[in-house]
C-alpha cells in the first residue's frame, strides 16, 4: 500500500498510489484526515475516485504526506555511526524532541533558508506514521500501530540548536522539513533498505536502516508510555552519520544547493535550498 496527498485545483486529496496512477479516496482531503477514520484501510482498498496518471503529476502537486500532524516527535542520536561521529556513547533511552507542523513542506518544495542562520544542515531520516491509537503499548504489539513509513529530512539550524541545551529552536524553523511523497506500508520496505542523502549529487549519508539503535516498534512503545500517539502522528526516527556539522571543516547548505533524500522502497525527495520569495 502506498498513499499520498496531492494538491489539485480545488484543494488537496488523499490518494492511493497504484502502478501508474494516483486514485482519489473520496471524502478525505489528506492522508492525515484519512488515518483518523476508523475504517481507513477499507476506504483505501475501495477507493474509486478520479484517477491521475503519475506521469502527469507535477512536482509541486505533491504535498507533505501528512500536512498537519497532531504531533511530530523526533529522535536524536539513533544511528550507531552518527552517535560515534558526534563523539557520544550509545544511549540507554531515546533522545526526544518536538517539531511543529509549520516546519513541514512537500517532498519537492524549496527549503526556506532563514536569513538568521548560516549553519543549515541536512539530516535524512525515516519517519513512521501512526495508524491506530497507541497508549502504553508493549514492544511486541507496537508495530501493529504503525500505518507506514515516509521519507523526511530534519533540516537543522545548528547555530540555533546549540544556543542552549534544548534543541527545539534549531529543529523547527518554518518551511524547512520535507515529508513524503508517500506513506508506504511496512510490508513494502525491504529488509536491507538503505537511507541515502545527497547534496548537489554527492552522497553524504548512506546507511542501512538496521543501524538504528532504537527500532520503530521500540520507539512507539517508549513514546506511548509518555503520551498517547494518535493516527497521523509522525515520529522521525533519527539521522545517520554524514551530517555537515560533523565534517572538518563543517559544511552547510547554501542557496541553490540541491538536497535529495532517498530510502529504498519508501521514496525519494528533491528540495532546492532557497530564501523565501526568491
Amino acid at each position: 500500500m502506498k498513499l499520498a496527498t496531492l494538491k489539485l485545483s480545488d484543494g488537496t486529496r488523499a490518494v492511493r498510489i497504484d502502478e501508474d496512477s494516483a486514485v482519489e479516496i473520496p471524502g478525505y482531503a489528506n492522508v492525515g484526515e484519512l488515518l483518523a477514520a476508523a475504517d481507513w484501510s477499507t476506504a483505501v482498498d475501495g477507493a474509486a475516485g478520479p484517477s491521475h496518471p503519475l506521469a502527469d503529476i507535477m512536482d509541486d502537486q505533491w504535498a507533505a504526506v501528512i500536512p498537519r500532524p497532531g504531533k511530530i516527535v523526533c529522535v536524536g542520536l539513533n544511528y550507531r555511526n552518527h552517535i560515534l561521529e558526534m563523539g557520544r556513547e550509545l544511549p540507554e533511552f531515546p533522545t526526544l524532541f518536538a517539531k511543529f507542523p509549520e516546519a513541514l513542506i512537500g517532498p519537492f518544495d524549496d527549503i526556506d533558508l532563514s536569513t538568521v542562520s548560516d549553519q543549515v544542515d541536512w539530516e535524512g531520516e525515516l519517519a513512521l506514521i501512526i495508524g491506530t491509537t497507541a497508549r502504553k503499548v508493549g514492544v511486541d504489539t507496537a508495530a501493529s500501530h504503525i500505518a507506514g513509513f515516509a521519507v523526511l529530512n530534519d533540516v537543522t539550524m545548528r547555530d540555533y540548536q546549540y544556543r542552549t541545551p534544548q534543541w527545539l529552536q534549531g529543529k523547527t524553523f518554518e518551511g524547512t522539513t520535507p515529508l513524503g511523497p508517500f506513506l508506504v506500508s511496512p510490508d513494502e520496505v525491504p529488509a536491507d533498505a538503505r537511507l541515502r542523502t545527497l547534496v548537489n549529487g554527492e552522497v553524504v549519508q548512506d546507511v542501512p536502516l538496521e543501524d538504528l539503535v532504537f527500532d520503530p516498534a521500540t520507539l512507539v512503545a517508549y513514546i506511548s508510555e509518555i503520551i498517547t500517539l494518535n493516527p497521523g502522528d509522525v515520529i522521525a526516527t533519527g539521522t545517520p552519520g554524514g551530517v555537515g556539522h560533523a565534517r572538518k571543516p563543517a559544511r552547510y547548505l547554501a542557496a541553490g544547493d540541491v538536497l535529495e533524500t532517498r530510502i529504498d522502497g519508501v521514496g525519494a525527495q528533491r528540495n532546492v535550498a532557497g530564501r523565501q520569495g526568491e
